[in-house]
């Protein structure tokens, strides 16, 4: 797992932290039962203070992510689907709503912009 901070970021760096280890976890590059880098390692590692990493990570323990263990460490929680599947649904929703957007500045219709996704959905598209 490679995190990287973004200094031009409006984002803190906790929060920056968190995302990109939420993504890790939703994509399945880390799985359950990973051990994440220690605090105090992932703080060296970034360059940043170690009350910086403990609120990542205690944020992502609040979303059910990870989980600690005393004295081991921090792990990855088991995958909680319907929250995978809302986070894979929001995704979905951008996605489209951009679609729609691109749609509308070309003149395309609804009906055609359907007939788009029903070929998508065949995979019956030359691409």
């Amino acid at each position: 797992m490679n995190i990287i901070i973004s200094n031009g970021s409006n984002d803190p760096i906790y929060t920056q932290i968190e995302q990109q280890i939420q993504a890790a976890i939703i994509s399945g590059e880390l799985k359950e039962g990973d051990m994440l880098p220690s605090m105090r390692a992932l703080a060296k590692e970034l360059r940043i203070s170690m009350i910086t990493t403990k609120r990542a990570y205690e944020e992502l323990e609040k979303g059910g992510f990870i989980h600690t263990v005393a004295g081991k460490g921090c792990f990855v929680a088991p995958k909680n689907l319907s929250f995978v599947r809302e986070m894979h649904l929001k995704e979905m929703e951008e996605a489209i709503a951009k679609a729609v957007s691109i749609a509308e500045m070309c003149g395309v219709t609804a009906a055609e912009l359907h007939s788009m996704m029903d070929l998508i959905l065949k995979g019956d598209t030359d691409e």
